[in-house]
Order: C-alpha cells, then structure tokens, then sequence
C-alpha cells in the first residue's frame, strides 16, 4: 500500500525524497542550519525544486557550507562563483551568503550556538500545526516576521518573512506536513 504524502512533492523523485528523508525534520547543528538558511536565499524568487538540484553543485561551490570559510570569501571567489553555471548566479545573493556567514558567526558567539538563537523563538519545540492541504500552509507568520525582523536586526540579508517561514518548515521548527500525510506523526 502506498504511503499518503504532501501533494507539493508529488511527481518528481527528488523532490520525493528530499519530502520523506529531510523535509520538517528538526535540525539542530548549525553546519545544517546553515546550509538551509542560504539554500532558502537562494530560493526567494523561485522555486525549491530548482534549489534543489543544484543542492550538489552549491555544496562544491560553497565549500560545503563551511560559514568559517564563507566568511572569508574575496572577491576573486565572489568572481568565480558568478561564473559557475551550476548554481544560481545571483551576485546580491552570493554576497549575501558572505555577510549572513558572517552574521551567523556573531549570533553563535552570542548565544553559544545559532541553533539555541533560532530554536529559542520555539522555546526549543516544534510548532505542529494542522493542515489537512499543503495549500493551506501561510507563506509566513507572525512569528516568522520576528524572526526575519530580529535576523536583519544582526545584519542577515534575504531573509525576509517567506523565506524564514519556509526555513521554519525544512528545519522543523514547524510540522507542515499534511495530518493524513506518513510524515506527520515521524516528524
């Protein structure tokens, strides 16, 4: 018998198992976090099945999301990320990626991890919310409006209210898995 599954990753295999194996899982070591907090800057705009395929290249490109190496990135490296066709090539978003490595770096120095920082608006639990559609999940929250608001407050960039929500949602912060889906309950 087939498993019920959220209707947004239906039909295509990666986007499958990106659902089953990670998708509101909670996430609570900062290499993690912060490989999908600039995933999700890079999404503003598009969709995740794009990010997604590039996930691989974006790793190679990224340094494996090594925040302590971002960082340091140089314009040469900014250059030479603008040249590779496997990720999005976006140069406010690349930058981005270097001032929020930054910025992630002064937030686990003040609270000791990034991952107390973000759980912290969740008092370290997961919201389980109730939805019977995907459609009917918000595209952002009061709650992620903080969150985004209190981020450009430390100096992040794109990350504004929808792409902290969605971030919220991969990162399990929140259970937007359908009630009916087999997810719901792991998760």
């Amino acid at each position: 018998m087939k498993k019920h599954k959220c209707g947004w990753c239906l039909g295509d295999d990666l986007y499958e198992a990106y659902h089953d194996e990670e998708w509101g899982v909670p996430v609570k070591d900062d290499d993690t976090l912060f490989e999908f907090l600039i995933l999700e800057t890079f999404q503003a705009g598009l969709s995740w099945i794009t990010v997604l395929k590039k996930r691989e290249n974006f790793r190679k490109a990224f340094d494996y999301f090594d925040y302590k190496k971002i960082a340091q990135y140089n314009q040469k490296k900014v250059d030479n990320l603008l040249q590779n066709e496997g990720i999005i090539r976006n140069k406010l978003k690349v930058k981005a990626t270097i001032t929020n490595a930054q910025a992630f770096m002064k937030v686990q120095e003040e609270f000791g991890s990034f991952s107390k920082y973000i759980w912290g608006f969740v008092n370290d639990k997961p919201i389980k919310n109730k939805l019977k559609d995907y459609k009917m999940a918000p595209a952002n929250t009061p709650l992620s409006d903080a969150i985004s608001k209190d981020l450009k407050k430390r100096g992040f960039k794109f990350v504004g209210s929808t792409v902290i929500y969605a971030h919220m949602q991969a990162t399990g912060m929140v259970n937007d898995h359908e009630v009916n889906c087999f997810r719901y309950d792991e998760v």
